[in-house]
């Protein structure tokens, strides 16, 4: 999920179209959350660790 919202943050800025950075934020920010909910234990989505 990190990855795709650097893709389409890189689209979304090389293109000038606002909405694809606006949602490459939010997946990015989302993937963060979840990649350090998972990493200090807490189980994500009935993971045990979110890759």
């Amino acid at each position: 999920m990190i990855i795709l919202g650097v893709i389409l943050l890189i689209i979304g800025l090389v293109t000038g179209i606002s909405v694809l950075w606006t949602i490459g934020v939010i997946l990015a920010v989302i993937g963060v959350v979840l990649w350090v909910a998972g990493a200090v234990g807490h189980a994500v989505g009935g993971r045990r660790h979110y890759w």
